[in-house]
């Protein structure tokens, strides 16, 4: 279970303190798909790289399995179990596609185990498994490796930041039931920020965040009929991502 308990993230703009993140609390339950979702600039991708350790909150705690990891690095939580997708995948020279999936692992594995994930994300394997993770790769094709190698890990938490970032419409739709089938097997909890209503549609529960705060949160069903309209706005709730749904 994650807690985080009166997160605040800060930075300077300027010489003026801006506040990114106000006040979060927030527990994600074990074996949950949860979608962060709210307008843009509004702190959703803050939030993911504060939980992964690519930021340190400015005040707050936060809790994995009880065990406050507030201070710990991405490296240290990586082997915890928290694995963390970019949003804009990292090139790697020199490393082939079989190396960052045999790393992914934390053991040794043959060819043949590596082009399996390879294939789950749509990639033809032989193509790409002794390709440098370089600039030569697309968008697409990095974002696609990336998700193989998060599912090589198989930990109790993985984060997402827009993974649909770069993603063909043939290849969109097969990543919805990477997301799926990756739920299902590893029974860990699946955090992704998304605004695609095809990814909203399967989780278990949806997160707004406006405003570098938690607006509403709630089961799939009651949250998207807020979104889009079907039922009134909450009285005061100053979300106006909302509002532009419903206009």
């Amino acid at each position: 279970m994650l807690e985080l308990q009166n997160i605040c993230f800060d930075v300077d703009e300027n010489s003026k303190t801006k506040g990114i993140l106000k006040d979060i609390n927030l527990t994600l339950d074990d074996n949950r798909f949860i979608v962060v979702t709210g307008p843009n600039g509004g702190g959703k991708s803050t939030l993911a790289k504060i939980i992964a350790g690519v930021e340190t909150p400015s005040s707050g705690r936060i809790l994995w399995n009880g065990e406050d990891i507030t201070r710990m690095s991405v490296t240290d939580r990586a082997k915890s179990g928290i694995s963390y997708a970019f949003q804009q995948p990292v090139r790697f020279k020199g490393i082939t596609v079989f190396d960052l999936i045999q790393l992914a692992t934390g053991k040794q594995i043959n060819v043949d185990k590596a082009c399996e994930y390879l294939s789950e994300v749509g990639l033809c394997a032989k193509d790409y498994i002794r390709r440098e993770v370089n600039a030569s790769l697309s968008g697409g094709e990095l974002k696609r490796i990336e998700i193989a190698t998060v599912m090589a890990r198989n930990t109790p938490l993985t984060i997402f930041d827009e993974p649909e970032a770069g993603i063909d419409l043939w290849s969109f739709q097969n990543l919805i039931q990477v997301f799926e089938k990756l739920h299902q097997q590893n029974h860990g909890t699946i955090l992704i920020i998304s605004h695609q209503e095809r990814i909203l549609n399967i989780a278990d529960e949806i997160i707004m965040i406006a405003d570098g705060q938690l607006r509403d949160r709630g089961p799939r069903e009651t949250m998207l009929s807020k979104i889009f309209g079907d039922i009134d706005v909450p009285e005061g709730c100053g979300c106006k991502f909302y509002e532009k749904q419903k206009n």
